[in-house]
């Protein structure tokens, strides 16, 4: 027996609780299962999990569901020929707590093939520390420098700068160079962005409301995590031949852009998923991280919760009344 944070679905209301469940229901291969049981150790909250567990949004496709798309833990058992029994692993996306049962549990058992070894220098905390927030950011930083953007370009800015992924971005983009100009409403946070390599602050409000379809020429690129009319204003106020990595949705879904930043400044739009990335990409990702990112800075941020608390930091993550990152110690 194990024990999990399972979300049923009751009168269309979401419910949420912690139970006891048997090894033999963990899903089998055929159900969104697989190979490699682990015993997982840390999970994590991301804006995906609090809207799960709330109810907010149909993120979870099949009841009943434990929730968490990240973890990290120790393989128990494993007939896949990449891992063995004692291997520290990590898993981000792929479907858990959304298809299939997630991380929010002591155990899971996965395809091998969702799973990569974690590098040598992050403990399993640190691993969700980082979590699906700081592997996206890096997914995004790479997708620009693979466009061909430079730290001689010019400003780089970062929306939703105070959210999970925004600051890993800010504090990647610094390490690497460039001088990152981070977008927020929350002005309180301005010293701890410009602590993560910020060089100057944007207030959200100048680019969260409807613009002109064509704007003076600020940002040599972006990475912009909330969506809606913040990254229709981004594409618009690019320079020519500038790039922005888009990867959230915080503001909304829509986008109420027009082509011209497109076809009269030959900017690029590129869309970054974390869900189902190759393995080999999440390798480097992952790689990365463990080079530059100050892992022991961002644990030392991070606030820690136990399973049984999780639904309450849920809440309290969709209300912005959350700073830094939530890891969930799923043993505690």
């Amino acid at each position: 027996m194990f024990k999990a944070l399972m979300l049923d679905k009751q009168d269309d209301r979401t419910v949420a609780s912690i139970q006891s469940i048997d090894e033999a229901r963990l899903p089998s291969s055929g159900d969104g299962g697989g190979d490699v049981l682990v015993r997982i150790e840390f999970s994590t909250l991301n804006y995906k999990d609090g809207l799960a567990i709330t109810g907010k949004a149909p993120v979870v496709r099949t009841w009943p569901m434990v929730p968490g798309i990240d973890f990290a833990g120790v393989v128990e058992t494993s007939s896949n020929p990449d891992y063995k029994p004692g291997d520290k692993v990590v898993l981000n996306g792929w479907g858990a707590g959304e298809t299939h049962w997630g991380g929010l549990a002591q155990k899971a058992r996965v395809p091998g093939d969702h799973l990569i070894a974690l590098p040598a220098n992050i403990t399993t905390r640190q691993a969700m520390a980082i979590g699906t927030a700081g592997y996206t950011a890096m997914l995004c930083v790479q997708a620009l420098e693979k466009h061909g953007v430079s730290a001689k370009d010019g400003d780089v800015l970062v929306t939703g700068a105070n959210g999970g992924v925004g600051s890993f971005a800010v504090a990647i983009l610094a390490k690497r160079g460039f001088r990152v100009i981070a977008s927020t409403g929350r002005p309180e946070e301005a010293a701890r962005l410009r602590e993560l390599g910020a060089a100057d602050i944007v207030e959200r409000a100048t680019l969260s409301e409807p613009g002109k379809p064509l704007q003076k020429e600020r940002w040599a690129a972006a990475v912009d995590c909330v969506g809606s009319h913040t990254l229709a204003n981004v594409c618009a106020s690019l320079r020519y031949g500038g790039a922005v990595a888009a990867c959230g949705l915080a503001q909304g879904m829509d986008l109420p852009a027009s082509v011209a930043p497109f076809i009269l400044r030959g900017v690029a739009l590129l869309g970054v998923d974390s869900v189902y990335v190759p393995r080999e990409r999440r390798i480097a990702a992952w790689k990365a991280i463990a080079d530059e990112v100050p892992v022991a800075t961002i644990e030392s941020v991070a606030t820690t919760v136990a399973l049984a608390d999780a639904p309450e930091a849920a809440a309290r993550l969709l209300r912005g009344e959350v700073k830094g990152r939530v890891i969930v110690d799923v043993n505690a």
